[in-house]
């Protein structure tokens, strides 16, 4: 995968704001699902797979991604999700697109169906192939360890250091890469801020510090933790819930700069960002921000505005 761009944006409250455009990964809307299945789906090409098991909502640009690659593959996908947020949206118009069986359950049957539906896939003789939930796991992590040594590349060969790198924080392996990059490398005077979409602290922030540790085997532990910051301050409605702040957000993006958010992920972390920003009268430094896609999500967006 050839890296993803990183493009100068805006002056933001005096502080000069970048953004690395993950969204433009070329497959399926690109974003950080792509970056991430694309490892899952090189050991199901190696390992002669015939289907694809894995988990996520009606929203979840994970399950958009592996379906189309498993179709791409002429390989049946089959998506397990909640019935707490199983609404129509253009991600779920997608993964119909797409030929994959979708089969909804209260969350918190979830796992229990999941297991089912393996069971009920290997006794008929199929090789099912199961990925957790956004890409978790060590090949999530792996891939936003790579993501982290573009952004060194970018910095070397620009001359620039970012102090600060925000983006939208889920399932936990993107923010867990970086932080493992982080660590690699020494970069003791970055700071790495997760800012949550759904889940609440100490959970969300427990997830990625497992995560950072599970990648990492024997690793400082103090570090880990000093380094894993997880913000739910931003979080609103939950997950999903647009309002109107984010719509804002979400329009003045489109409009000043012509890149699209959307109210799930990327314009919740977005307006959090800046909240973050102000609220810690954080100045002259330079700032990335990561879009980690989710554009069919904007037009979900975009009907309601």
């Amino acid at each position: 995968m050839e890296n993803t761009p990183i493009q100068f944006l805006d002056t933001e409250q005096e502080n000069a704001l970048y953004i690395k455009r993950d969204d433009l990964i070329p497959y399926s809307f690109g974003g950080n699902k792509a970056r991430k299945a694309c490892l899952f789906f090189e050991e199901i090409d190696k390992g002669a797979y015939d289907c694809v098991v894995t988990y996520g909502s009606s929203h979840s640009n994970h399950c958009r991604i592996v379906s189309n690659m498993a179709a791409a593959r002429g390989k049946k996908c089959y998506l397990i999700g909640p019935e707490e947020v199983s609404d129509t949206t253009f991600n779920s118009k997608l993964m119909q697109c797409f030929g994959a069986e979708i089969i909804t359950v209260p969350v918190e049957n979830v796992h229990e169906t999941i297991e089912e539906q393996l069971h009920k896939l290997k006794k008929s003789g199929k090789k099912p192939y199961f990925i957790p939930g956004g890409g978790h796991g060590n090949l999530g992590t792996q891939a936003y360890v790579n993501c982290y040594n573009e952004i060194k590349e970018y910095e070397k060969a620009n001359h620039i250091f970012f102090e600060y790198i925000f983006f939208a924080s889920g399932t936990g392996t993107t923010q867990a890469g970086l932080i493992c990059g982080q660590i690699e490398n020494a970069d003791n005077d970055r700071k790495i801020i997760g800012i949550s979409i759904a889940r609440r602290n100490p959970r969300g922030r427990n997830v990625v510090v497992d995560s950072v540790e599970e990648y990492m085997g024997n690793c400082n532990k103090e570090k880990v933790e000093n380094n894993t910051i997880f913000i739910d301050n931003y979080i609103g409605h939950g997950y999903g819930k647009e309002n109107e702040e984010i719509e804002d957000t979400i329009r003045a993006a489109m409009v000043k700069y012509g890149i699209p958010l959307d109210s799930t992920y990327t314009g919740k972390a977005f307006q959090g960002m800046k909240k973050y920003i102000a609220e810690n009268n954080i100045k002259n430094k330079n700032i990335l921000f990561i879009h980690t896609g989710g554009t069919p999500l904007f037009f979900d967006d975009l009907r309601r505005m």
